[in-house]
């Protein structure tokens, strides 16, 4: 080894700090210390769960909501509820956010030991090319990283194409293809394999934010109101399974309870980011607080008690517009039976459906705040009649 390349190695030994490793790490000179994480959600996002597989996650949440809830329970289908009870009679209040992730499927194990996989949810495939992974098997969590043909060997037209999915594969090391297939099943799922990076500026940066915030905010507004005495009505938070794939948690839990009214909360695209054009969106970047949605498929007094408690309470806020259906678990709830009065409460997000998904955490409080006053205006006898 050249001495010039020895002598940087063990510079390097003696100041892991200079790229923030070791136990001696701080933010950057200039930017303020970041704020860390709630400690439910950083256990909601190190905790593997695609669709259909969220035991993990809904795990964490329910053992999170345990020393406050008056009852905490899991369902069939993979959806966990942690109930505050009501003092006066009111009308009882789902939060719902949803606890499942995108992830990957292994569809198929060659010859050569490469799984080829499909998508649990929406990937850009772009973004899963060198990433590490972590796929759950019945021999426990097994890494492997996301590979394609090198870019030195594309043809010129292909290094222009957005690769698909088809092109890519797993490889978790093994020989060939009977190694692989009696560590893999076909079936087994598989998440990124990224840590949570508490970023400064009260920013978190992690995958599966989407949507492991929204239920971190349902039991976070849940627990505001156990701490208040409780709401004139049951709140009970929700953590529901597979909104990425069927709203089947959504769907089956709004059924179940046959609850008065229901907020849903999810993430929503922060416009403060390169590419994303106003007009076609109302502006929400980070920092800006909760994003309450007002549209079609929701209802407009949940909406107008939403705004009143925003105001009342200073509660920064922004509002949103959906004309159709706004791609969360409010499409299924206000649906439910013979109708739920529904609102939808958001918060921003940069780069949705990456590993590097980014909040702020000062528009999660924000979130959870402002459901917490909501459920404390909703009196006995209240109508949602229109």
């Amino acid at each position: 080894m050249p001495g010039a390349c020895r002598q940087a190695q063990a510079a390097a030994a003696q100041a892991p700090e200079a790229f923030g490793r070791g136990p001696q790490a701080r933010a950057p000179v200039g930017l303020p210390a970041p704020m860390p994480a709630p400690p439910l959600l950083t256990q909601l996002l190190t905790a593997a769960g695609p669709s259909g597989n969220e035991t993990d996650p809904a795990r964490a949440w329910r053992d999170g909501c345990s020393s406050w809830a008056t009852e905490v329970r899991g369902d069939n289908v993979g959806s966990s509820l942690a109930r505050v009870a009501g003092t006066a009679g009111g009308p009882t209040l789902i939060v719902v956010g949803h606890i499942d992730e995108i992830g990957l499927i292994v569809s198929h194990i060659d010859d050569e030991g490469y799984l080829r996989f499909g998508q649990v949810g929406g990937w850009d495939p772009a973004v899963l090319i060198g990433q590490r992974v972590l796929i759950a098997t019945r021999g426990g969590p097994l890494p492997g990283v996301v590979g394609r043909k090198p870019v030195h060997l594309l043809k010129d037209d292909d290094r222009k194409q957005v690769p698909e999915t088809k092109a890519l594969h797993i490889d978790v090391g093994a020989k060939d293809g009977d190694e692989a297939r009696k560590l893999v099943r076909i079936g087994d799922v598989a998440v990124i394999d990224v840590p949570p990076l508490e970023f400064p500026n009260d920013r978190l940066v992690s995958r599966a934010l989407d949507n492991r915030v929204g239920c971190y905010v349902a039991a976070e507004a849940a627990r505001l109101v156990a701490g208040a005495g409780g709401a004139p009505g049951d709140v009970v938070a929700l953590a529901v399974a597979q909104e990425e794939t069927t709203f089947a948690g959504a769907r089956t839990s709004a059924f179940a309870l046959e609850p008065d009214v229901a907020i849903a909360v999810d993430v929503t695209f922060a416009t403060d980011q390169p590419g994303v054009e106003l007009g076609e969106f109302t502006k929400h970047g980070l920092g800006s607080g909760a994003v309450i949605v007002r549209g079609t498929t929701l209802h407009p007094l949940v909406f107008e008690l939403l705004y009143e408690a925003a105001e009342q309470e200073g509660i920064l806020f922004s509002v949103d517009a959906s004309g159709r259906n706004t791609g969360t678990d409010a499409d299924a709830i206000h649906l439910s039976r013979a109708g739920v009065p529904t609102g939808l409460v958001s918060v921003p997000l940069r780069y949705m459906h990456s590993p590097v998904e980014m909040v702020s955490l000062e528009d999660i409080a924000a979130a959870a705040k402002l459901i917490a006053a909501f459920a404390s205006r909703l009196e006995p006898g209240m109508s949602f009649a229109r």
